[in-house]
């Protein structure tokens, strides 16, 4: 037979989706498979009509040659990690790629087919490929296949013998037309990226089975037969159970079909049904499955093949402007998700899953998109088991062309075949609530025409599409069924709400972009989405940083024998987390391939525990200072699973506790509980936290798991922190020195106390353009000037200005002695033109030794003006190196929100005490900002002996403008004014 694939060049034509490809269903196949994962003799050619050469290689499938084996000196082609954002990497439109610079993987080894499957039907899945893939056995063509990230299954009855002995190539072509419609945000990577297996079947077999389960308890099963022969046999049957209830056969729909017996012989359809008493429903809370088995008989009875599912009950619907699960509007809590792995790029194990989805269930999120294309099947058995909601996207955005390729002819097999591959893949997994079309692709006729297909097929799932949407929220002709906008303005969200109009859940596809230091007004929004019918939550972008582990020695990925070389987010000496350009690519989009709440290595970063609280299931309030109101913010169950503990917070530095025992609610119900500690009469603020845990283990974490701390403030100060320091007695005699520069000199400090304006710009301060201007004022390098320095017995004031390239600040500090001390109270003045500043506070350096901190106030996590939520107030106590926040590229981090006090020590050393007149943002790390400001990764980072302390009078939000909204003006520094006084004393 001639090799066709030559003459067709299947890379560089959008209409061929797939030659000799089986059909898409759900027949999970994974089970008595024989897997062909491991080694493999491996080519990498520099283009595909490249010829495969004499000298083979080793590589491991599943995985990505762009993270194995980089250095290997077979390889003729070195083809490394490349990260762009929208740009494709080459130059040639669609549907054309580089004809000479076509890195593509040539795969081989030997497969023994067992002898029992004689008369069998031998089928070959290969997982996924990216993104062309070829298959020949012993040199002959057997298919082909594009969609980077669902299975293709080929049918090799023809091209093996059982007992023998063949040759099996896959070889996989990393650009072509498909690459056009595969242009996530996200690293470009080449190879068969999940597993490979053989499996048989009996000719006559089970080719689809559609499972419908609604939360009364009727089930419904349409099974879909075929026989490799063509006809199929007389006296054919199915039969079914669910957990040991037998269904029945539905007579209407065989009656239906046997109106003309050759077109039911054809269809080979069946329908059982079943009504399942005192159902337990599905849900994200609830997950309860059932076992379900489907069995094809012959005529005689005999077993031919078997299907097994996991069913889940429950019902989705749109009524009105609201999502509906079981009939209850829920809140969409989620995030998005890509697969990685910081040693195997695109492959990602059952362990990385379940660990993934562990996590994020621990940390209060119910919703996962699968961002931007369908995941491993795996995934969605999780997703039933633990309990997540999924909006299962289609594999297509079409970045940098998105426009063209919408309503171009050439694609339109491509977008249909790839969103209705996943619809027949997915449609039995009770996690998928939505069918999404994909992302960031424009909005054309390809688009309506997937869409036509799914509401067609599927009727149960509402349909979505950012691209849609975003033509109209409210527009009923668009092909997504919710408004589901990316980063809209919570202002413009609130305000479609209200205004009558809305027709359509909104709930955004993509908010909160977590780059870096970030994720500013998460509580602010979650404020205002409970507050207002209509909007139902959003998936934060993204789960992972999704940094590389790459040798600092030769700049190569260091791939799957990397494993121990990080921990809790950083990466071992020698090593560190590449991002865009670090593989020496010319074209990239840098670190903001870094934009998740977790870092590589899956450590949480702090916005994960500010989520947390926002999604607690046990909220609370102090209720006129009589007792307590303790609520259920659950849709589904009680509060039986959960215990909980008192922690009492006391300004002296006291914590008492108490058991609790949480009353017996019912989801949205609340309750009065009494004070369960009895404040001491000595004043000072007092801090009450429920300490919220699982009461049993769980699927997805042990007994003892907090999952929320809820906190409430029982009594404020009596007086004021900042009227006590104020009006503190001056210490007769004590004196204060300073140097000619109207300097404080301090045994304990090795730089005095001076004005800060700036701070290392976060990726949202670069992106979204403050950096840039306050470089253009100079706040980064602001010139001193002392311009007098009085003495007024034993205090003295200090006026200075800092000189920045626009604009001037006067600055005032009075010393005073205190008992043990000094107090410095400060006056800063902000020219007008300085509208927009990242903080007005005071830094300090610190002599060495001094390795340890605590505090009063939020924490232990960081915490800033506009994302604080997570961090309770209490006393709380780290080494100064774990408070530095070790974001991907290296930039203001470490912050603690609302402190009122806190102590550096050490062993052996003389301590020091800062307390402030009020509850202020402070910041003590290893390093000034210009350190940080300096290097791109934390390898380059020198940590300084002493600490370097910030404590601010005002410090600006973080937004999250690297893509989206600012930070909320109520979080801006303004011009103008700025006092703040705080004591320094000596332990």
């Amino acid at each position: 037979m001639t090799d066709p694939l030559p003459a067709l060049r299947p890379w560089s034509a959008p209409e061929i989706t797939s030659w000799g490809r089986l059909p898409m269903n759900a027949v999970d196949r994974r089970a008595g498979a024989h897997s062909l994962d491991g080694d493999w003799r491996f080519q990498l050619l520099s283009a595909p009509d490249a010829p495969v050469g004499g000298a083979w290689s080793t590589t491991v499938v599943p995985g990505v040659w762009t993270m194995q084996d980089t250095d290997d000196p077979l390889r003729s082609t070195v083809d490394l990690p490349q990260y762009l954002n929208i740009r494709m990497p080459y130059t040639e439109f669609p549907p054309l790629s580089p004809v000479d610079d076509n890195p593509t993987g040539v795969y081989e080894r030997e497969i023994d087919i067992p002898a029992d499957w004689t008369a069998r039907r031998i089928v070959l899945q290969v997982g996924a490929a990216e993104s062309v893939l070829l298959v020949h056995v012993d040199g002959r063509p057997v298919g082909i296949s594009k969609d980077s990230h669902l299975a293709a299954d080929f049918d090799l009855s023809d091209a093996v013998r059982p007992g023998g002995r063949h040759t099996l190539r896959l070889t996989v072509v990393k650009w072509s037309d498909a690459s056009h419609i595969e242009d996530q945000d996200h690293w470009w990577h080449g190879g068969i990226t999940r597993s490979v297996l053989l499996y048989a079947t009996d000719p006559l077999h089970l080719a689809d089975v559609t499972v419908r389960a609604s939360r009364d308890g009727a089930l419904v099963v349409d099974c879909r037969v075929r026989d490799a022969g063509g006809a199929l046999p007389e006296g054919w049957y199915v039969s079914g159970e669910l957990d040991g209830l037998a269904l029945t056969q539905d007579t209407e729909f065989d009656r239906a079909n046997a109106e003309d017996e050759r077109v039911s012989v054809f269809l080979g359809e069946a329908r059982l049904r079943a009504r399942v008493p005192e159902v337990r429903a599905w849900t994200a809370e609830t997950p309860e499955l059932y076992g379900l088995t489907v069995r094809l008989h012959r005529a005689d009875g005999s077993v031919a093949d078997t299907s097994r599912h996991r069913v889940g009950f429950r019902d989705v619907e749109i009524v009105g402007r609201d999502l509906l699960v079981n009939g209850e509007r829920i809140y969409i809590r989620g995030v998005n998700r890509h697969d990685f792995h910081p040693l195997t790029g695109r492959t990602v194990s059952y362990d990385d899953m379940r660990a993934d989805l562990v996590l994020l269930k621990r940390f209060g999120f119910n919703a996962i998109r699968t961002a931007h294309y369908p995941g491993d099947p795996t995934l969605y058995d999780l997703a039933d088991e633990l309990g997540f909601y999924v909006v299962d996207e289609a594999d297509i955005e079409s970045h940098d062309h998105a426009h063209e390729i919408a309503d171009d002819p050439r694609y339109l097999n491509a977008f249909v075949d790839r969103v209705s591959r996943m619809v027949l893949r997915d449609k039995n997994h009770p996690s998928v609530i939505i069918w999404s079309l994909g992302n960031e692709s424009d909005y054309g006729a390809n688009h309506d025409a997937a869409a036509g297909w799914v509401r067609r097929h599927d009727a149960t799932r509402p349909l979505q599409y950012e691209g849609a949407a975003k033509r109209g929220w409210a527009d009923p002709d668009l092909a997504s069924d919710i408004a589901c906008p990316m980063y809209a303005p919570l202002e413009d969200c609130v305000a479609h709400a209200l205004s009558g109009e809305q027709t359509k859940p909104l709930i955004q596809c993509e908010y909160s972009h977590a780059m870096g230091n970030s994720n500013g007004t998460l509580a602010d929004h979650w404020a205002a989405i409970e507050a207002t019918p209509g909007l139902q939550g959003g998936f934060i972008w993204e789960f992972w940083d999704h940094g590389i582990l790459q040798s600092v020695n030769d700049g190569r990925p260091v791939g799957r024998g990397g494993a121990g070389l990080y921990d809790n987010g950083v990466a071992a000496p020698g090593y560190r987390w590449a991002y865009g350009g670090d593989f020496g690519e010319k074209d990239h989009d840098g670190a903001f391939i870094a934009d998740g709440v977790v870092f590589p290595d899956r450590t949480p970063k702090p916005v994960m525990y500010e989520h947390r609280e926002l999604a607690a299931p046990v909220r609370l309030e102090l209720f006129r200072h009589e007792g307590l109101v303790v609520s259920n913010h659950q849709h589904f169950r009680g509060l039986e699973w959960l215990a909980g503990a008192w922690e009492l917070a006391l300004a002296d530095g006291r914590t008492l506790t108490a058991p609790a025992e949480l009353p017996s609610l019912l989801p949205g119900e609340t309750a009065m509980v009494p004070l369960p500690l009895a404040l001491p009469e000595d004043g000072g603020e007092a801090w009450l936290t429920l300490r919220v845990t699982i009461a049993e283990d769980l699927a997805w974490a042990p007994r003892g798991t907090e999952v929320c701390a809820p906190q409430v403030l029982l009594r404020e100060a009596e007086v004021a922190v900042s009227a006590v320091s104020a009006e503190e007695p001056p210490v007769s005699g004590g004196g204060v020195e300073v140097d000619e520069e109207g300097l404080l000199v301090h045994p304990l400090l090795t730089a005095a106390p001076t004005l800060s304006l700036w701070r290392a710009p976060t990726d949202n301060d670069e992106l979204g353009g403050m950096a840039l201007r306050w470089r253009t004022w100079g706040l980064d390098s602001l010139v001193r000037k002392v311009v007098s320095v009085r003495r007024d017995g034993d205090s003295v004031t200090v006026l200075a200005q800092y000189a920045g390239t626009t604009g001037v600040v006067r600055h005032e500090q009075v010393f005073t002695p205190v008992e043990g001390g000094v107090r410095i109270d400060e006056l800063a003045e902000l020219p007008e033109e300085f509208d927009d500043v990242a903080r007005v506070g005071t830094v300090f350096e610190t002599v060495a030794g001094l390795d340890r901190v605590q505090w009063f106030g939020q924490g232990p996590w960081e915490s800033y003006p506009d994302r604080s939520g997570g961090a309770p107030v209490g006393h709380h106590a780290l080494p100064v190196d774990e408070l530095f926040t070790p974001y991907l590229r290296p930039q203001e981090s470490g912050g603690r929100h609302g402190v009122r006090r806190f102590t550096l020590s050490g062993p052996g050393t003389t301590g020091l005490t800062v307390t402030p007149d009020e509850p202020r943002q402070v910041s003590v790390t290893r390093y000034r900002a210009e350190d940080l400001t300096a290097c791109a990764h934390h390898d380059e980072l020198v940590p300084r002996a002493g600490c370097v302390v910030h404590l601010d009078a005002a410090h600006r939000g973080l937004g999250t403008a690297s893509c989206g909204p600012d930070t909320f003006p109520s979080y801006l520094v303004a011009p103008g004014v700025h006092r703040w006084s705080w004591s320094l004393r000596t332990l």
